[in-house]
């Protein structure tokens, strides 16, 4: 029997929702209907053959709905999730699902109070440069790890509709770097000590549309978050850096690269010299090629999709769902903390 699903704000992932479950899952999540106050997204889930609901509450109130979508702007989800699992409906989030983690705690003890499934969507689980970087990372060609750095950057200079708005819970730390932390949280599970942020508004006046986050782990790893919409010339997706090499995936659908030592121990061109139009240097003199071993790192291949087929097993077989409360609840402190210090211009120690 197929789980019948709403979807509270049908808007750009509202719909990309309904496609996707469409296309991979029409026999086992079945999408009903939608609220949404838009008249131009009314008009667009009609032509899908969606219900339109005319308040949120014939939500709560249809008997034949176990499972709510809630996509809508950052601010308003809190009420939405809480309201759903009170009726005793499974709630999926998009992210960040709240504006604090006080907020997400108030919906943490509703779900965990009514035994409803809530969780987050965190789709970027599944991006294959993630994935590519984080089989690296557990292959074992990969020691004395010391620096991670992840970005996301563009040069758009443009954010649509509410997101540039900070009462909705606009601007990047809530947009993209959920998206980045939730990634570096998943690689490294060891607590981190200290956060050290800066913001920028270069176009946008109300909200962050250029930060950059600096975490320190205590193990000594460190890692370097920057989401960027007026970087006209990219750096890489991701560059990890340790003792015998380093690695890199420069763009979402590119292979990453590995280079590492070929001998550790050679030596012999260590007394090079490359001479500068301002002065000699030894120390930053070009390792020869001979001297490193260059990989391939093919991209690993992955469907988001499977969130969903968690999300099914979890309500048909009472499977443990992807994206956990202590997942959530993690990133989010780190959001917190990321935003305190940027307000207040200092590092915050922290153990998270």
């Amino acid at each position: 029997m197929a789980i019948n699903m709403a979807i509270i704000g049908f808007g750009g992932m509202g719909s990309w929702h309904l496609r996707k479950l469409t296309e991979h899952l029409p026999t086992q999540i079945n999408v009903v209907g939608a609220y949404e106050i838009r008249e131009e997204a009314q008009q667009t889930a009609t032509e899908k053959g969606l219900k339109l609901y005319a308040s949120p509450q014939e939500i709560y109130n249809d008997p034949s709905i176990n499972l709510v979508l809630i996509a809508t702007p950052n601010d308003s989800q809190k009420t939405y999730a809480i309201a759903c699992l009170e009726a005793g409906k499974n709630v999926i989030c998009e992210k960040p699902v709240t504006m604090n983690t006080p907020e997400l705690d108030e919906i943490l003890a509703v779900a965990n109070r009514t035994g409803k499934l809530f969780t987050v969507h965190q789709n970027r689980r599944w991006d294959r440069d993630f994935l590519t970087m984080r089989n690296l990372i557990n292959s074992g060609q990969v020691t004395n790890l010391y620096r991670i750095e992840t970005r996301v950057q563009g040069s758009r200079q443009w954010v649509h509709g509410w997101r540039g708005y900070k009462v909705n819970g606009g601007g990047m730390v809530l947009d993209w770097g959920i998206h980045l932390f939730d990634q570096i949280l998943l690689l490294f599970p060891q607590k981190i000590t200290s956060v050290h942020t800066h913001f920028h508004n270069i176009v946008m006046p109300e909200v962050e549309d250029d930060f950059t986050a600096l975490l320190q782990f205590e193990d000594g790893l460190s890692a370097v978050v920057n989401v960027s919409m007026s970087s006209f010339i990219p750096q890489p997706r991701w560059h990890l850096f340790f003792k015998e090499g380093s690695a890199k995936v420069q763009t979402w659908g590119e292979d990453g690269t590995l280079i590492k030592l070929a001998d550790p121990n050679a030596l012999d061109w260590s007394e090079d010299i490359v001479y500068t139009a301002a002065g000699p240097t030894r120390s930053m003199a070009p390792r020869p090629a001979s001297t490193v071993e260059e990989i391939t790192l093919p991209l690993v291949e992955a469907d988001a999709i499977d969130f969903y087929k968690n999300i099914i097993d979890v309500l048909e077989n009472g499977a443990a769902p992807i994206v956990t409360h202590a997942q959530i609840r993690r990133v989010m402190t780190l959001i917190d903390t990321v935003f305190q210090s940027a307000q207040t211009g200092a590092s915050v120690s922290c153990s998270i």
